[in-house]
């Protein structure tokens, strides 16, 4: 069993802006604990602290029993990468060292088949092993049936870019779950997995022995299956010992108490100077007051220098102004409509301001479909760069004066890419910079206003989407998973701002929560039909069998 401890550890940007402060917690043996905060906070440095990523400019970390990392890439994975390569990540030290020994060997004897060549071949294999490397393929096998439904063998060499984003994290959390370590740091494993997938997750979390750190956004997931919270907010970080139905409760009640500390020292310090002073006035004429008035310096200055309590966490106040506008009483009109491979021909018509939900299980053609309905728009917000076209055959249209915005799951921008929030929006919307300030400051983007797009977190990426998508007009809000990577004040913002859009909202979503504001619901069957339910559609399986 293992363990993780982060002691008095203090991290600074490279703009000198102070992200962890003396921060120290515990994850005890066999604990599932989460670790939850604002956007940019630094839960994603405080992982590769703890991964030895990164190394604190102050303090320590350590952990014991073999440690599994899940970094916040997976599932976006789109390089020329293998399932090879991506499990072989996931392995212990010795093997992927063993591994790199003998695939440099393997290329040696590919450019000369020599004695020496065969001889290092041979080693290489003696130490892959050694390293327990036929262990690991055995263990790779059994996830890649698990996940892919193919064996090892006949997937290795499979670029990792050909799977959908819920098969390549449900892949590397089967090696993880499966594998060695003690003790995992999971950076988001809930993102890209569908609602199955998602339950499928807090079982194993729920059964599993080891000590786990996790970062997520679910709050369905947080409650089912963390034993504790780990809060970081404003460089510090506090532990709530309970589940998460009990966690904002918790936090009130802390804010309220270091309120009323500060309140308390406030006081204190207000009559200590007073004090002093005087003291200080009464000295100036009466030699035998000095000692009492040295006496008060010498308290007020040990006062003072054992600092304030703690100040309280100010709150987010995340301001989405999303306003649309009016449009043609048909939003979008599908007749006979079918994605090339993904579904049956379907009809469907959406009427303005309606909020649809799209459901279904991963690769069911959900994204296309957003996609489709973006790319056949003949106006696009302000901004906004055309999407390539969808093959599909039958009919997909917008209706009159519809323009269509898209949020993307995947927060794939190249268009973005290397351009700061300030200068996107000054450049796309003709914003002054004042103006541009005031726009990203009302989604809390003001810190990261100077920051490349490519190095925001993934909220503040999803945060700065919705505000172009805002600032370009649309009246269609095309979302693609909006919430995967919103911290929890920034989804109940969204949803705050889509309850008071002038426009027609579809959103793509495995977030439980997020889908009970929708008014229908459209889903995407297992078995290629598109159908709407009254109600939210979680084990889409079943209904087929009931239909």
């Amino acid at each position: 069993m293992g363990h993780v401890e982060v002691g008095h550890v203090s991290h600074t940007l490279p703009d000198g802006r102070t992200l962890l402060s003396d921060v120290s917690f515990r994850v005890g043996e066999g604990v599932t604990a989460a670790l939850v905060g604002p956007n940019g906070a630094g839960k994603t440095t405080l992982l590769r602290l703890i991964a030895g990523d990164l190394q604190p400019q102050e303090g320590t970390t350590a952990h014991s029993g073999g440690l599994g990392v899940m970094r916040q890439f997976v599932g976006n994975v789109r390089d020329e990468s293998s399932v090879h390569d991506l499990l072989l990540g996931t392995a212990p030290e010795p093997v992927r060292a063993a591994a790199a020994t003998l695939e440099a060997a393997e290329l040696a004897m590919m450019e000369r088949d020599d004695e020496p060549a065969q001889m290092r071949y041979a080693t290489a294999l003696t130490g892959w092993g050694d390293a327990g490397g036929y262990e690991a393929e055995v263990l790779w096998d059994a996830c890649c049936v698990a996940a892919l439904g193919v064996p090892y063998e006949r997937c290795r060499w499979r670029e990792v870019k050909t799977l959908s984003g819920g098969e390549q994290k449900r892949l590397v959390l089967e090696a993880l779950l499966r594998g060695p370590a003690e003790v995992l740091l999971l950076d988001e494993p809930d993102n890209y997995l569908d609602v199955p997938g998602k339950l499928w997750l807090e079982e194993r979390l729920r059964e599993t022995a080891k000590t786990v750190l996790l970062v997520s956004h679910d709050r369905e997931l947080l409650d089912r299956a963390a034993d504790r919270i780990v809060t970081v907010e404003a460089g510090q970080v506090w532990v709530h010992g309970g589940r998460f139905s009990t966690y904002a409760e918790a936090r009130r009640d802390r804010n309220e108490r270091l309120e009323e500390l500060r309140r308390r020292w406030d006081e204190e310090h207000a009559k200590l100077k007073q004090l002093v002073t005087m003291l200080k006035q009464k000295a100036a004429y009466n030699s035998d007051m000095a000692p009492r008035y040295q006496a008060a310096q010498t308290r007020l200055r040990r006062f003072e220098e054992a600092g304030p309590p703690e100040i309280p966490p100010r709150d987010q106040t995340i301001k989405m102004r999303l306003r649309g506008g009016r449009t043609g009483k048909r939003a979008v009109i599908c007749e006979g409509l079918e994605l090339t491979g993904l579904m049956k021909p379907f009809d469907v018509e959406v009427w303005y301001g309606e909020r649809v939900a799209v459901l279904g299980s991963n690769g069911s053609g959900k994204s296309h479909f957003l996609r489709l309905l973006a790319g056949v728009a003949e106006v696009l917000p302000r901004g906004a760069t055309p999407v390539a076209p969808v093959a599909h055959s039958g009919t997909g249209r917008l209706g009159a004066r519809v323009v269509p915005g898209l949020f993307a799951q995947t927060h794939a921008r190249p268009d973005l890419a290397g351009r700061t929030p300030c200068e996107i929006v000054m450049t796309e919307h003709a914003r002054l910079r004042n103006d541009a300030m005031a726009a990203l400051a009302r989604y809390e983007l003001q810190v990261c206003a100077e920051q490349p797009f490519e190095t925001l977190s993934g909220g503040q990426q999803a945060r700065l989407q919705i505000l172009l998508l805002e600032l370009g007009g649309a009246t269609l809000l095309l979302l693609d998973e909006p919430t995967d990577n919103l911290d929890l004040a920034s989804a109940e913002a969204l949803q705050e701002g889509l309850e008071s859009y002038e426009g027609t909202v579809l959103a793509v979503t495995h977030d439980r929560w997020f889908a009970r504001s929708f008014d229908r619901f459209l889903v995407f069957g297992g078995d290629g039909s598109v159908y709407e339910s009254a109600d939210p559609v979680w084990d889409e399986s079943r209904v087929t069998r009931a239909r």
